[in-house]
């Protein structure tokens, strides 16, 4: 039998990956196992998410770092932490293996971003999708940048090897991670394989290392 604990579950990947439309198809597979689903996102719906979000050509580097940890607090505070509490999975679309990509294309070091993120609660499990690097750039330019970091040049390579380095990074910190490859994958074909990985977690026995 599954116990019925909370999970946590963050979905990170560079512009272009289909991430949301990974994270949509994640979200109906697990609520077809008939688990309590808790999606959210980063930054955040909230004044200071949004600060954060609309605010990438205004604040740069260290402010930027430190505007996106503020929200990751917040959100623990006021989302996060009370629906595990409440036994919920909860899915959420970016969390600290993005900041250790884009606020290392904001020139801060990743020492820097782990001593910001040393109190944010680690995931239970890192998914983090990638694809090859042109066929990022050729979904990039069809949908358009959302952000300054996308509109860089070559930021699908750029972010690509972070995001490789991001999960090296993640592993040595003892955070489980699952890499996934959605150059060609389908999105279901995706979310069956996290959902899979969830249910095989969450059956693990707890004294389990």
């Amino acid at each position: 039998m599954i116990p019925t604990k909370g999970m946590f579950v963050t979905v990170d990947g560079p512009g272009g990956v289909g991430k949301s439309t990974v994270l949509a198809a994640v979200v109906n597979q697990l609520h077809a196992d008939g688990l309590p689903v808790f999606a959210t996102r980063e930054p955040t719906d909230t004044p200071l998410g949004n600060l954060a979000r609309h605010g990438t050509d205004t604040y740069r580097g260290l402010a930027m770092a430190c505007l996106i940890a503020a929200d990751r607090y917040q959100h623990l505070t006021t989302e996060i932490r009370p629906a595990l509490e409440a036994g919920a999975l909860v899915v959420c679309d970016r969390y600290i293996a993005s900041s250790l990509v884009l606020q290392r294309m904001d020139g801060v070091t990743p020492h820097m971003i782990w001593e910001l993120n040393h109190h944010a609660d680690p995931p239970d499990l890192a998914v983090v999708l990638t694809a090859d690097p042109g066929v990022i750039a050729a979904r990039l330019a069809s949908r358009g940048a959302h952000s300054r970091y996308e509109r860089l040049p070559d930021s699908s390579r750029i972010e690509h090897e972070l995001y490789t380095e991001a999960v090296t990074s993640l592993s040595n910190h003892g955070i489980r991670t699952l890499v996934l490859d959605a150059t060609d994958a389908r999105p279901e074909e995706l979310a069956r394989t996290i959902a899979a990985e969830v249910a095989a977690l969450r059956s693990r026995d707890p004294d389990d290392s």
